[in-house]
């Protein structure tokens, strides 16, 4: 074997053990999955399932919510197999568990680049609560667009800090899964603003920092108004929902007051009833029972006038009563780091979110799943593969406490780096703050519920893990490889 054969094999031989220990970890990863799938072959649904798969049936927007899980599931609908739904979910799990591994895994192999092995044991650490987390697990077996988003955020805090500079694809790649992620949900519209904040902190020069700044507005702008444009074809409104008023109304619900409101006569129909079932939220209540003041209003829920009178009431509320509207916004921005689970914001919804013992479907819920995966959509638990990851999923979860322990570690990695040379928090900021906002923004702007903390794990985790590792301006790279000795050839006398 010749020299240089032997040093790329020694080399590469020294890579791979680098990541032997990860690459354990994510086959036990792979593996619980594998029985989550075995006990649960088909996707569970919840309250939102049908409207995101008449989306992708009918390859339409769903009116009163952005449909990009929907074109997600519309590009998997030849194969007809709801299998290969579960299968392509819990790929995008494992995947944001890889890029939480790989983004540490660089940072610490810049700040020690002399410790081959040392990089691989933050790095497992970061990732283990991502790919291990029951609830991730279980979101990932949900026809609903919690796997999809938590994914598009991860990518898109990867992308922008992968490297200490800004690349020529940085700008362009971040605003395109950026717009991805805000058209699946629209909490992740305000993180094009996080986005931005980040790529001008991490000042590469003027050329090449406005430069990526304005290409990731470009292809945030260019997705989001396509998407705009075919909603207009469908529903003759250009805009991304005709729901853009309600979900505020909803939020408003839980602390509104008509004496100190004091709304015009037209509005006075939006006012809250007297109190009705005590285990269901008073936002839950006010859009979707027979309660809803929008069962009175022509066009209901997701018609102009009741978006209109919506908003109206929902501005009122919050300029007349601003101190009890704080108080809403951090009594359920607190329930993120509870111990356990109440049943909020109705006793089915939170049930939704772990693995059932059983589950029944209605005819009309039947008739659509057909269209899309025949047999395979019906619903089964297999046992004893379900009742394994029943289990495993109450034993193995981030709790709230420990989500609020992973932040407050991150705050502090943000604060000791608080100055200029440390680019105002470094690599944690962007992570940090993103999981704060997925935390606070449906607490501001809709209501609480459980499977909205999922994109805060593994931005939590990065955070946490990030503030024990020295920032370090350069790349990583290899170390410089030992100048060869040259050796002048000896003279031949004649």
């Amino acid at each position: 074997m010749s020299p240089k054969v032997r040093s790329f094999v020694q080399g590469a031989a020294r890579h791979v053990s680098a990541h032997l220990l990860f690459a354990a970890v994510l086959l036990g990863a792979v593996a619980v999955r594998v029985i989550a799938a075995r006990g649960y072959p088909a996707l569970l649904w919840a309250g939102d399932s049908y409207g995101y798969l008449d989306s992708a049936v009918k390859f339409r927007p769903h009116i009163g919510r952005p449909s990009g899980y929907g074109i997600f599931l519309w590009t998997l609908k030849p194969f007809h197999d709801v299998g290969i739904v579960v299968g392509a979910q819990a790929a995008l799990g494992v995947a944001a568990g890889t890029m939480v591994y790989a983004l540490v895994w660089r940072h610490a192999r810049a700040a020690w680049p002399r410790w081959i092995w040392l990089p691989g044991l933050p790095a497992t650490a970061a990732a283990v609560p991502v790919l291990y987390d029951g609830n991730l697990i279980q979101s990932e077996h949900m026809m609903l667009a919690d796997s999809l988003f938590t994914f598009l955020v991860v990518a898109v805090v990867t992308v922008v800090l992968w490297n200490p500079r800004l690349t020529w694809w940085t700008g362009p790649l971040a605003g395109t899964l950026t717009a991805f992620a805000a058209l699946t949900r629209l909490a992740g519209l305000p993180l094009l603003i996080l986005v931005v904040l980040a790529m001008l902190l991490r000042w590469s020069g003027w050329r090449r920092t406005l430069g990526a700044v304005a290409l990731a507005g470009v292809t945030f702008a260019v997705p989001f108004l396509a998407y705009m444009n075919w909603f207009d074809d469908h529903h003759g409104s250009f805009a991304v929902t005709k729901g853009s008023n309600v979900w505020m109304y909803g939020r408003v619900m839980a602390f509104a007051d008509c004496a100190k409101i004091k709304p015009p006569p037209d509005l006075a129909v939006m006012c809250p009833k007297p109190d009705g079932d005590p285990r269901i939220s008073p936002t839950f209540r006010s859009m979707w029972t027979s309660d809803s003041p929008f069962n009175q209003i022509p066009g209901g829920i997701y018609g102009h006038q009741g978006n209109e009178m919506a908003g109206r009431f929902s501005d009122l509320a919050v300029e007349r009563q601003f101190g009890d509207y704080l108080d809403v916004v951090v009594r359920d921005t607190r329930r993120a780091f509870d111990t356990g689970r109440e049943p909020y914001p109705t006793p089915w919804t939170e049930e939704n979110l772990r693995f059932p013992r059983g589950e029944q479907w209605s005819d009309e819920q039947w008739l659509l799943a057909s269209q899309y995966g025949g047999d395979t959509a019906r619903p089964r638990v297999i046992e004893p593969h379900a009742s394994w990851i029943r289990d495993y999923q109450e034993r193995f979860h981030t709790a709230g406490p420990a989500l609020a322990a992973l932040l407050a570690v991150g705050l502090v990695g943000i604060l000791i780096r608080l100055r200029p040379r440390s680019r105002w928090g470094g690599s944690i900021l962007l992570p940090w703050s993103t999981a704060s906002a997925m935390l606070v923004i449906p607490a501001a702007t809709a209501d609480f519920d459980y499977r909205y903390l999922a994109p805060a794990v593994p931005l939590s985790c990065l955070a946490a893990v990030l503030t024990f590792i020295p920032n370090r301006r350069k790349a990583p790279e290899e170390p410089a490889a030992e100048p060869a000795v040259i050796e002048e050839p000896h003279s031949v006398s004649t």
